[in-house]
């Protein structure tokens, strides 16, 4: 039963996921307001499914965290449960994420009509200060600016190494930095079937701006990886 369930969920999520983008599509001719107006119904689409077909509802913890406004945002990064859930629960959402995600169709159409932060791996220095303007200019416009310090999916219970995007990104901010815990690896894993529970998402007190870099990163991987942790254990 869990099998169906699992191949009845990839299924709805992505077709529906084709389905608004192309229904959808005339928003990419209008505003940025209405690009991601879609963005957050295929979201809410997409956990829709999750909820009803797979059998997993997700929770938002420590709402009292969650930035209405400009923000940087650092989350533990346990798959694409990830991407989903916060696009549902911040208001607008800029993810930084790697330059091929924006060649995809669907998804890259509106990640380029949304001003998503597509950073190239491969450009080194070159790329982290393009990386830093872009944030700057979203941060400005009242956004929530997305960052897996890890730079990539981490199994669960893996051993985490933090990169240096997410340091450069709150030095030349200067703004305070909203750690997010999740478990959501336990319960959209990349391989097998998908089990039945409540997935969490936990918006931790934010880290005060103006701390060293070292400081910062031992702050921010603590807060992110014992929260994590304690998700995680039944």
């Amino acid at each position: 039963m869990k099998t169906v369930r699992t191949f009845l969920f990839v299924v709805w999520f992505y077709l529906s996921m084709a389905v608004v983008a192309v229904g959808l599509s005339p928003a990419l001719l209008m505003g940025h307001r209405q690009a991601m107006g879609v963005v957050h119904i295929w979201a809410r689409t997409a956990l829709f499914g999750y909820r009803w077909i797979a059998g997993v509802k997700v929770q938002t913890l420590g709402r009292d965290h969650v930035p209405t406004g400009g923000a940087l945002v650092a989350s533990k990064h346990q798959g694409l449960l990830d991407f989903v859930a916060l696009i549902a629960v911040l208001p607008d959402p800029c993810f930084v994420l790697k330059k091929e995600l924006t060649r995809m169709p669907f998804l890259g159409w509106f990640g380029v009509k949304t001003k998503m932060i597509a950073v190239d791996r491969d450009g080194h220095a070159k790329a982290l200060k393009d990386m830093v303007r872009q944030a700057r200019d979203r941060l400005a416009e009242g956004r929530q600016i997305i960052i897996f310090p890890e730079g990539t999916r981490a199994e669960v219970g893996a051993e985490p190494e933090y990169k240096p995007g997410i340091a450069a990104l709150y030095r030349e901010l200067e703004t305070p930095c909203c750690p997010v815990a999740t478990d959501s690896g336990v319960w959209w894993p990349a391989k097998g079937t998908i089990p039945q529970g409540v997935a969490t998402f936990e918006f931790l007190e934010p880290i005060p701006a103006g701390l060293k870099r070292a400081p910062f990163m031992v702050e921010l991987e603590q807060r992110i990886e014992t929260a994590s942790s304690a998700l995680v254990r039944p």
